[in-house]
């Protein structure tokens, strides 16, 4: 078992997801069984499985959800590029939290591979 909290990249992961759901409280009233749920509960499972797999038993389940992780920010990452197509986010939020979701995912698979 690992503390998860002592891991940067669950730190980064855990203050992105906050981020998201304030950037998507601006979203239209018809997004919140769309785009914002989805949007939300992406973000929110990247340090949730982090955390989930520090609590297994071995290092092979903690790499597992290391790649859900990583799978969960891929979706964010398309998620935040189509709300900015449709003009839900501008393009300096796209860059922004764009730049933030692939660097969770680089730390991610470093992680995993040293592990």
């Amino acid at each position: 078992m690992k503390d998860y909290k002592k891991l940067s990249f669950w730190v980064k992961s855990h203050l992105f997801a906050k981020e998201i759901y304030q950037v998507t409280k601006s979203f239209p009233d018809s997004e919140n069984y769309g785009i914002t749920s989805q949007l939300r509960r992406a973000a929110l499972s990247i340090p949730t499985n982090i955390v989930e797999g520090c609590g297994r038993e071995s290092k092979k389940e903690l790499k597992r959800y290391l790649v859900i992780a990583s799978g969960s920010a891929a979706e964010v990452e398309y998620l935040l590029f189509f709300a900015s197509e449709i003009e839900l986010i501008n393009k300096n939020q796209h860059t922004e939290l764009n730049g933030k979701v692939i660097a969770i995912k680089k730390m991610l698979t470093s992680y995993k591979n040293k592990i």
